[in-house]
């Protein structure tokens, strides 16, 4: 049996990790430390270097941004933020679009609301100070991002990592609301400098303004190019590889990766 964690950390009892005879594939050192700690085998326990991502985030496209930014109605040199909640979109971008819309900064964004049509239409409707655009459902996140500068939305290990893999630093919020097996993320982004938590969508507007500091900016972009995580071409070898061996002869391995 093989578990391939889809989250950056276990959220025991009973999530991720059992003690029992497995292959653990984990994307991070916390992950790494809880399965030893409970007691499987270290030679089991594999590391690699992060959680699955869809391998079309990974394919350069040849576009230039600024005329991609100007056919979407945004300007072509504004520092342009993502904002993305899942599949449902989020009420919480409405706070995002007001608070941002309060603080006069020189930015512009775009919106994905998913299949949240009403919520399309209230952004739609909003008269923002600044550029943006509203789309609705959409399967090619990975352009969206490649036209972005920063991401903001839910901490979720999925798109954190979508977000990381197109060279996006991130604005995430937790709070007594962020469920339990998101927490350890925003520690995570945190502890690696890729981005700012905040306590509420509330404080939007300070994120941002650090966000798009020239000098933070630099600094946010070099750490998430530390990242390079490869796990979705990792994983197929590493099944390969387990499916192949002979129990006894199985040694181990661990990629080299960010904590």
């Amino acid at each position: 049996m093989v578990t391939i964690m889809t989250d950056l950390a276990d959220c025991p009892p009973h999530f991720w990790v059992e003690p029992q005879d497995q292959f653990l594939i984990c994307g991070t050192a916390a992950a790494q430390r809880q399965a030893l700690a409970l007691g499987l085998d270290s030679s089991r326990v594999v590391r690699i270097s992060g959680m699955i991502v869809r391998p079309e985030f990974y394919v350069p496209r040849k576009l230039c941004r600024a005329n991609e930014r100007r056919r979407l109605g945004l300007a072509p040199d504004l520092p342009t933020g993502l904002v993305m909640f899942g599949g449902y979109g989020s009420t919480h971008m409405l706070t995002i679009a007001r608070r941002l819309a309060e603080g006069g900064q020189k930015l512009q964004l775009i919106f994905i609301c998913g299949h949240n049509q009403r919520l399309r239409e209230q952004l739609s409707a909003m008269k923002l100070p600044f550029p943006c655009q509203v789309e609705g459902f959409t399967r090619d996140v990975p352009y969206f991002m490649q036209l972005a500068d920063f991401f903001i939305g839910k901490p979720g290990p999925g798109t954190i990592s979508e977000a990381l893999v197109s060279g996006l630093p991130v604005i995430v919020a937790r709070n007594a609301s962020t469920m339990p097996q998101e927490r350890y993320n925003t520690e995570w982004i945190m502890q690696n400098q890729l981005g700012i938590v905040v306590r509420s969508f509330s404080e939007i507007g300070g994120a941002v303004a650090t966000m798009i500091d020239a000098k933070q900016s630099r600094h946010f972009r070099t750490r998430v190019r530390k990242v390079n995580n490869r796990a979705v071409f990792e994983i197929p070898e590493i099944l390969d590889e387990i499916m192949a061996m002979r129990q006894e002869s199985w040694t181990g391995r661990v990629i080299q990766a960010i904590a």
